[in-house]
């Protein structure tokens, strides 16, 4: 039986350090450019059509956005709250160089710095290949020693027989094996179940033994 997501929230927004959430549940984190639907993607995730703010408009999110989901992996499991934070975007954003640069310095401090954060998901568009600036934040990420996982979304827009292809030449394009990439359609509803299966297995490397069963059942006084 696939996992399940109990509850979702918004818990707050960030521009630095001092503003970041202090409770101890771990992070997952979601990179890519303005125009790439990371916000969709993690509404699909999240089971919540409207959890992220989605907008037409690229370089609308300008903040560091912190959401809390609270997911069951199993019948037997606990119940695990799971941070997850939506970045601003790179890439498009119509605003001015003093902004990007602003904008840079607070993503980065966080990918670098933030504790909790267990991985950070890097969308791109698998109808496109990988432009140098998704190259540049897998480079980044793997400096600093981010587990990445990749999701090459907005599959929808793809003839089925081409999508396999697609996420193929996404994972040639940025040089990593094609089981490291997850196809993705927010709008489909496919590949959140893979991602989460990936995630999973990386909260559970981090988590104690008795984290992952539910007490048992009393059966009696």
């Amino acid at each position: 039986m696939a996992g399940k997501v109990i509850s979702a929230e918004f818990v707050k927004t960030a521009t630095k350090r001092a503003e970041w959430p202090l409770e101890p549940w771990p992070e997952i984190a979601f990179v890519g450019r303005s125009n790439v639907g990371k916000s969709s993607l993690l509404n699909a995730l999240a089971g919540r059509a409207k959890l992220a703010r989605v907008s037409a408009t690229p370089g609308r999110t300008q903040a560091l956005q912190f959401f809390k989901v609270l997911r069951q992996e199993s019948p037997r499991a606990r119940p695990r709250p799971i941070g997850l934070c939506d970045l601003p975007g790179y890439g498009f954003a119509k605003v001015s160089k003093g902004e990007r640069d602003r904008w840079a310095a607070m993503i980065e401090d966080y990918l670098r710095d933030r504790e909790r954060l267990v991985a950070v998901v890097l969308i791109v568009d698998a109808r496109h290949s990988a432009p140098d600036s998704d190259r540049e934040a897998l480079a980044f990420l793997q400096s600093h020693g981010r587990r990445v996982l990749v999701a090459a979304t907005k599959m929808d827009k793809l003839a089925k027989s081409h999508r396999l292809g697609a996420a193929r030449g996404a994972a040639l394009a940025l040089a990593l094996a094609p089981e490291d990439v997850v196809p993705c359609s927010a709008l489909e509803g496919t590949g959140t179940d893979a991602l989460w299966a990936r995630i999973a297995a990386l909260l559970k490397e981090r988590a104690s033994p008795d984290e992952d069963e539910a007490p048992p059942t009393p059966h009696g006084p």
